[in-house]
């Protein structure tokens, strides 16, 4: 069986699955891994508060653990980075990472100066607690929400309609050089925001799949050469 890179969903959203998915097209390269997406269907709805983010971490571990004799890499598909201590420790010897950390870590390459667009206002202080972990206040530009629901993400009119003028917010207010996606279920809006207001944009599950693909392919090749 070919390994696979599987990125979790952790929210039951099967819409924000899709939306996903659709990422990952330009990523499924010849020769390269298989790239699965899956959706964690004992989740919330959204993961949109800490109680949500603590609920799904252990049914995240059982669930990248019945995928561990065929998991390349296991993505963890959603902004607050739920389970992934945890999972990284269930898991030795597989790369598991979370798309905050790779979405940030990828903006940084891009900018100096990176801005958030989240979903909520009340995601925002947990995000920033990331931040500050990272040790990012330095190059942190702002981050704003465009006050929709997870669920309320598939219209598309008003949803980026809202993102771009949250994405020149942060760009003409807050000095941002680069913006990043703050939530999974945004996934379809990268190339419309990016096009719309001009700064490079960071959809970060792309961002972790990418980075998984590089890890993927260097074990691959060291294990070839013996």
């Amino acid at each position: 069986m070919q390994p696979t890179i599987y990125v979790i969903n952790p929210n039951s959203s099967r819409a924000v699955t899709a939306g996903i998915d659709a990422a990952m097209a330009p990523l499924r390269l010849p020769g390269g891994p298989a790239i699965e997406c899956l959706t964690l269907e004992s989740g919330p709805p959204g993961i949109q508060s800490q109680r949500d983010v603590e609920s799904v971490a252990l049914p995240l571990l059982q669930l990248a653990t019945s995928l561990q004799p065929r998991a390349a890499a296991v993505v963890i598909a959603c902004f607050s980075d739920p389970g992934l201590h945890l999972v990284r420790e269930g898991l030795p010897g597989v790369p598991v990472l979370g798309i905050s950390e790779c979405g940030l870590l990828t903006a940084l390459t891009l900018g100096q100066r990176f801005g958030v667009i989240a979903i909520l206002p009340g995601s925002i202080p947990r995000h920033l607690r990331t931040y500050g972990a990272m040790g990012l206040g330095d190059r942190f530009a702002g981050e704003l929400a465009i006050g929709l629901q997870v669920s309320e993400l598939g219209d598309r009119e008003r949803t980026l309609g809202r993102m771009i003028a949250t994405g020149r917010r942060l760009r003409d207010a807050h000095g941002a050089d680069v913006v990043v996606m703050g939530c999974a279920g945004m996934a379809a809006y990268r190339d419309a925001l990016q096009d719309a207001i001009g700064l490079p944009v960071v959809e970060p599950s792309q961002a972790a799949a990418a980075m998984a693909i590089g890890r993927v392919q260097l074990d691959w090749e060291k294990a070839r050469r013996g």
